[in-house]
């Protein structure tokens, strides 16, 4: 990854768990779309699941829904060197065990060009966050019934 800063977007990451080990590749085709759309730009891609016991093994690339068809293979060897073994212990420290997890490190190229512009006028991101979905749908719902 030799992208200068200025032409950067934001950088988020995303620990996605799968009760049971369940992972179904649902989700794959649409992730693929957002990068050959150019709306994200995916720097790290790596599973583990977490045993019983709680020992945590890291998975390779396979074929997760057991169709014999390789469901992660576009996805074979995107690793920027930015996840370590310390990110995958604090990541399996949130998964429960007996179950998977996808760890995904993307840049949102989508920003990349706005993020450019307030850095040559000198803006610094002080801070950044995220929402969880379930509370702000909750919160919705509240605000709804009170009205």
């Amino acid at each position: 990854m030799s992208e200068p800063l200025d032409e950067t977007g934001p950088i988020d990451y995303l620990v996605v768990e799968f009760p049971g080990n369940r992972m179904t590749g649902e989700g794959l085709p649409l992730l693929v779309d957002l990068v050959d759309r150019g709306i994200i730009r995916i720097l790290d891609l790596r599973f583990i699941r977490k045993d019983e016991d709680g020992s945590v093994t890291a998975l390779e690339i396979a074929d997760l829904t057991g169709d014999g068809l390789l469901d992660l293979a576009v996805f074979e060897g995107v690793n920027s060197g930015l996840l370590g073994q310390d990110d995958l212990e604090e990541a399996a420290a949130a998964v429960e065990p007996g179950n998977s997890a996808g760890l995904l490190i993307y840049e949102n190229t989508w920003a990349a060009p706005f993020a450019a512009a307030l850095r040559r006028g000198g803006a610094q991101l002080v801070a950044s966050g995220r929402l969880n979905v379930q509370a702000v749908l909750a919160s919705l719902d509240a605000i709804e019934a009170g009205s």
